[in-house]
């Protein structure tokens, strides 16, 4: 088994468990594949005790540039990135941010998978943190037809202002994550 398997086989597990300490993440990208686009926004929110206590967020700059249906729907545009660090010089800063916590994340495995993708690339590490999948946990007991994370958050009335910006996704993440978390406690 080559390197690049055995990272990939070290990725986290799905757990299903609801934690009270965990890292909210999210990130932006300029499009769909791990290996052929870029990171354009990374984002955390640190839970304690079921509160927020810390954030970090960077926009990061690409190699190439950020077209303009990405631009237009994250409202990241490249003037925003042209100061901003590259991912080499800023993933190793968020996740030690994350650290060895449980990450919550809406259809978590496209974050998973860019994070530990471009920390292959550039450090020749993975990213091994258990996870939870607020998208998989909506589809499951949210009697939706779309589960998107904005309609999931228009589901729990909760408010969807900046979607598709990595640092107000996550905060989305959260208020969801918490009214699931009363669902399935309530039952």
């Amino acid at each position: 088994m080559n390197t690049m398997e055995q990272n990939i086989l070290n990725k986290g597990q799905e757990v299903n468990k609801l934690p009270e300490n965990y890292t909210v993440i999210d990130i932006e990208t300029t499009g769909l594949s791990p290996t052929m686009n870029e990171i354009i926004q990374l984002s955390a929110l640190k839970i304690k005790n079921d509160k927020i206590v810390d954030s970090f967020t960077s926009f990061v700059k690409p190699n190439g540039r950020i077209s303009s249906f990405i631009s237009s729907l994250t409202g990241i545009t490249n003037d925003m990135v042209s100061a901003a660090p590259q991912i080499k010089d800023v993933l190793n800063d968020y996740i030690d941010f994350i650290g060895q916590d449980i990450i919550v994340g809406h259809n978590v495995h496209f974050d998973i998978n860019f994070i530990h993708s471009k920390r292959i690339k550039y450090f020749n590490k993975g990213l091994s943190n258990n996870y939870v999948d607020t998208c998989k946990m909506s589809r499951k007991i949210c009697p939706i037809s779309s589960h998107k994370l904005d309609s999931v958050a228009r589901y729990y009335n909760v408010d969807s202002t900046g979607h598709h910006r990595a640092d107000n996704d996550c905060k989305m993440t959260f208020e969801i994550y918490n009214c699931m978390k009363k669902d399935l406690l309530s039952k």
